[in-house]
């Protein structure tokens, strides 16, 4: 047998493996080849990504104590410009590759200061792909740093070198300068969106005090800096705005073993809990060790001090964390030398050592100030204590609700028509506003793949209640039962009945109300499925224009629809109808219009920002008028389609 494979080593044809056949990228062709790798997509997240790269070499430096100012510029042409005031790239000859340390880090991956210790004490980027992976993907890159009085120069075309590092003339300060242009041929989209730069930039100047962080967009002419002296204690303030809260922010830094903890937290009237952790300036949003140390500590001297002020009476049992945390914005910031992160995405902390050390932090931090501070300590233990109440009541609300939710067709509410299969990434379910319309998804739907769970009203603003009210609700009830996957904590989404969920709703602001109390729910209690990209939202036609001629129909789905379409024909040989509701339509005409998977249009609901999305939320369906009056009139401009 050995002889056989031997034999046939060499050969190639169409079945064969062999060496011939196994590719060896060179230098970066293997990050244009595989973007998705280095930047997760192609799309407008890996196109801001190339930003964040940039900048993070830029935040490094203030980490190590170098830099205090770092300017962002969105050229007219999208273009991007990174200035900050740090050492500047090292510009002296590497010694194992013979080339300039500048063009090393940016043309070999993991090329970089960060390895070894002696660049970078604390730094984010630690695979040393940063700058390499943008030259990479751009069209052209230019960099230019200021160093020893000389300032140099290099210029890159999809992350080849044109020419050697060059001196090109005297400079008074120090620092690097990168402006690239993203490649057309790697991405989709090339349009830079201010907004999503500057929830990151205004992060990043949170999370490191008294840094100077500046946002230019040529396009518009504005220009914002983002410094706050306050640091994660300004954070929790700018989440925090748009609430009722019951106390001044704690906040307290220690440093222990080289790790370095800075916390700020305060609690709010709202239901809800807000912990944003960070480490080296990474959003860990699947926690890690330092958020579980900080959850610890906060359950144990909660539940001491309820017991000090004999609130939680010897018989009671302990508070859960929970209990505790309902209504809690936090954020916990930590500077570790060496972190080691669970996973590809940075989203996990790993290291145990870091539990103990914020443990400690938090209990000393967060035990002084309930000391210090009585009547604001008295204010929090109630607050907890009435969550350990509305938990027991919600308990009971839950076991009933996953006791009839055994997903037979017995135990599925009334109102919802099913659909026939079962496979769940062929199903899908519409969310329908009303009974009349309803009927007519019921009757135009296609009974195979389609179920159909009509609402009578708008649901519950389930930001302005605890979840033993939700669970009461009738229509709420009616979702969490058709979709299968329990809710908040005891959400599974491995039993999703259906892997598209379409909101369904009239093109009116009653309409635009149910569907941003849908979202909200989504959003605080099915969280994982707007994170699997299963929530949907339809769009009905908003027109129709009808020939007079021979009847013939055309469906027009907002204005801009309505006048390309008349751009070349004559108005008057067509009868105009504008819908006022899904209810209307005919069974026919929702399906061909709205439903029907070959021609429909629907808009998938991401979430590129949790706390964007927060905020957002909060000011909609919070009970503070100002900011959502401030916030209408702010974007009245974009709205399409109103129809009051």
């Amino acid at each position: 047998m050995s002889n056989n494979i031997n034999s046939n080593a060499g050969k190639d044809n169409a079945n064969s493996y062999n060496a011939g056949q196994i590719q060896i990228l060179e230098g970066l062709e293997g990050v244009r080849r595989r973007p998705g790798m280095y930047i997760g997509s192609t799309g407008t997240r890996g196109l801001h990504h190339l930003v964040y790269e940039i900048v993070d070499n830029s935040i490094d430096e203030a980490l190590a104590g170098f830099c205090t100012d770092i300017k962002v510029y969105i050229h007219e042409d999208n273009s991007i410009t990174v200035v900050d005031n740090g050492r500047g790239i090292p510009v002296g000859i590497h010694e194992k590759t013979g080339k300039s340390a500048v063009e090393a880090a940016m043309t070999m991956l993991h090329a970089g200061g960060k390895f070894g210790g002696g660049g970078y004490k604390v730094s984010g980027g630690l695979h040393g792909v940063g700058m390499s992976v943008v030259n990479a993907l751009s069209k052209w890159l230019e960099v230019k740093i200021c160093q020893g009085g000389y300032q140099y120069q290099q210029e890159y075309k999809r992350g080849i070198p044109q020419y050697d590092l060059k001196q090109i003339g005297l400079a008074d300060r120090t620092g690097t300068t990168i402006t690239f242009a993203p490649d057309p041929e790697i991405f989709e989209d090339l349009i830079y969106s201010k907004e999503t730069l500057s929830a990151r930039l205004r992060e990043l100047a949170f999370l490191n005090k008294g840094l100077a962080i500046t946002l230019i967009d040529e396009r518009d002419g504005s220009e914002t800096l983002y410094q706050y002296s306050g640091g994660v204690e300004d954070f929790v303030k700018y989440i925090n705005k748009n609430k009722d809260v019951l106390h001044n922010i704690i906040h307290f830094e220690t440093e222990t073993d080289k790790v370095q903890v800075e916390i700020a937290l305060q609690y709010t009237d709202s239901y809800n809990e807000n912990i944003f952790s960070y480490v080296n300036n990474i959003h860990t949003q699947e926690g890690g060790t330092h958020e579980a140390g900080f959850k610890s500590a906060l359950t144990r001297v909660i539940n001491d001090y309820a017991r000090r002020l004999n609130i939680l009476k010897e018989s009671n049992p302990n508070l859960s964390g929970e209990d505790i945390r309902e209504g809690i914005t936090a954020v916990i910031s930590v500077k570790v030398e060496e972190p080691q992160f669970e996973g590809q995405t940075k989203t996990k902390l790993g290291n145990t050592e870091v539990r103990g050390i914020v443990d400690a932090a938090v209990a000393e931090g967060v035990g002084t100030y309930l000391e210090e501070h009585p009547t604001e300590t008295k204010k929090i233990i109630e607050k907890t204590v009435q969550a350990f109440r509305a938990r027991e009541a919600a308990r009971k609300a839950r076991e009933m609700t996953r006791r009839k939710n055994v997903l037979d067709k017995t135990s599925l509410p009334g109102k919802l028509a099913d659909c026939s299969m079962k496979d769940p990434a062929l199903s899908e379910l519409f969310i329908v506003e009303g009974d009349s319309a309803g009927g007519s998804a019921i009757n135009g739907r296609d009974r195979r793949t389609q179920a159909i769970l009509p609402l009578r009203g708008k649901i519950l603003n389930v930001e302005k209640a605890r979840l033993d009210r939700i669970l009461g609700n009738e229509e709420i009830r009616a979702m969490i039962t058709a979709m299968g996957a329990g809710i908040s904590d005891d959400f599974d989404i491995t039993k999703a009945r259906y892997h598209k969920l379409i909101i369904m709703t009239d093109a009116d602001v009653d309409g635009a109300h149910i569907r941003t109390l849908l979202l909200t729910f989504f959003f605080r209690y099915m969280r994982p499925l707007i994170d699997a990209g299963y929530v949907y939202i339809a769009q009905p036609p908003l027109f129709r224009a009808r020939s007079k001629r021979n009847k013939e129909e055309t469906y027009l789905y907002d204005d801009r629809d309505l006048e390309r379409f008349f751009m070349d024909k004559d108005k008057d040989k067509y009868d105009i109808s504008r819908y006022k509701g899904l209810g209307e339509m005919d069974a026919s005409e929702l399906w061909d219009t709205t439903m029907n998977p070959a021609n429909r249009t629907i808009l998938r609901v991401t979430l590129e920002d949790a706390m964007a999305a927060e905020e957002i939320f909060t000011v909609l369906m919070g009970d503070k008028v100002e900011p959502r009056r401030e916030f209408i009139q702010n974007n009245a401009e974009y709205v399409k389609n109103l129809d009051i």
